[in-house]
């Protein structure tokens, strides 16, 4: 990462420093030493370093993607783009405000990694929106309960994975959740039977799904009206300001609704490029602005996005390919089963086969056997009405 943005100066703690370079042209910052905890309340030793102006089109920010493949990239982020960021919250803070005149202030709690595009963005939105956020030092699954107790949190920024452990798992019911109104999930695609499942427990609160891409500066589609709540299978329309394409991975076609192919997006959020990588910035964008995410979709007559998978992690099973995250749903969707995750493991016959590994509820004793005849009979009624369809 050092050498991708070769940074000017670091601010970290003194646990970290020593796995920095000591030739930084302004040093580092230590954020855990008595001189910075001070910083906000004296005015000793402040360095004037001029004014420098900014364009739209200079660098806002730096985060980290292995993009579509390869190794780690810096992906380079304009003021521009959180600008369209920005306006796209205002816009959607207006029509808020017109419908609920007596909402309480939000309050959100961030339990995300701020490293991460989501949780980077979630930041964003609370400075520019004047919200206030919880930060967690550490997360841990109980901490976080105490603080949506403690704080009235209203709103919480979650991945599939927590809406399964909010709707399954028997701690939470010591803590009054009750002033949460709204999940913003993302980062994965959420199954309709846990999404069902958490709205059975949760019925006071909303589930809106969004997608977006460190690439796209988290945005790219998201949920707004309660009828578009009501498709959890999806992951909601497409921001303001943002174009896209359902493109045939092999023909380049653009393809018509329903039809699965790679998302191609275009908007004023998308990138400037990968940091000294013109090779792969080149491989992303082509040239009229259109971003390639890698990601397998399709819209349906209605304009709602569908993630099916990852391209790259398509399951090669004979001349069929196997999306792993649909085989991960059916698999979460079991009681007995808190996590899994699918993965393809190399078969003479077959060429891949689907591997699943899973977690277990604690106290269940469920079996392999009846792990693989559950997924047989999901399977089989899946079958029977896509030929009723």
């Amino acid at each position: 990462m050092v050498r991708l943005t070769k940074p000017v100066l670091a601010f970290t703690t003194s646990s970290l420093a020593p796995k920095l370079p000591a030739s930084l042209p302004l040093g580092t910052v230590l954020v855990d030493s008595p001189e910075f905890r001070t910083m906000m309340t004296t005015n000793e030793n402040i360095r004037d370093y001029g004014k420098t102006e900014v364009d739209q089109s200079d660098t806002a920010a730096i985060l980290y993607s292995s993009g579509t493949t390869g190794r780690v990239k810096g992906v380079e982020l304009t003021h521009r783009n959180f600008i369209s960021l920005i306006a796209g919250f205002y816009y959607l803070r207006r029509g808020e405000e017109e419908e609920e005149e007596d909402a309480p202030h939000p309050v959100a709690l961030n339990p995300l990694p701020l490293f991460h595009v989501f949780g980077f963005f979630m930041l964003i939105r609370a400075a520019a929106m004047g919200e206030t956020i919880v930060l967690m030092e550490r997360f841990d699954f109980e901490g976080m309960l105490r603080a949506v107790e403690r704080y009235k949190v209203t709103y919480m920024p979650v991945s599939p994975p927590l809406v399964v452990a909010l709707a399954k798992s028997e701690v939470v019911a010591r803590y009054d959740l009750s002033s949460l109104r709204v999940l913003g999930c993302g980062g994965a695609p959420l199954g309709k039977e846990v999404a069902e499942r958490f709205g059975e427990r949760f019925p006071w609160v909303e589930i809106v799904q969004g997608y977006g891409l460190t690439e796209t500066g988290g945005g790219a589609t998201r949920m707004l009206e309660p009828e578009e709540t009501k498709r959890p299978a999806t992951v909601g329309r497409l921001a303001e300001m943002m174009e896209a394409k359902i493109v045939d991975p092999v023909t380049g076609e653009a393809l018509s609704p329903g039809h699965r192919g790679e998302l191609w997006l275009r908007g004023p959020s998308v990138m400037k490029g990968y940091v000294g990588d013109d090779e792969a910035t080149a491989a992303t964008l082509d040239a009229e602005g259109w971003l390639k995410t890698g990601d397998l979709c399709y819209f349906d007559s209605d304009g709602f996005l569908y993630i099916v998978d990852r391209l790259k992690e398509l399951i090669k099973y004979k001349a069929y390919q196997v999306p792993p995250a649909e085989l991960e749903h059916l698999l979460q969707s079991n009681p007995d089963i808190v996590d899994a995750a699918v993965i393809p493991y190399p078969d003479e016959e077959a060429g891949q086969i689907p591997m699943a590994f899973v977690v277990r509820k604690p106290g269940s004793s469920i079996t392999e056997a009846q792990i693989m005849d559950f997924i047989a009979r999901q399977a089989c009624l899946i079958l029977d009405l896509y030929w009723k369809h």
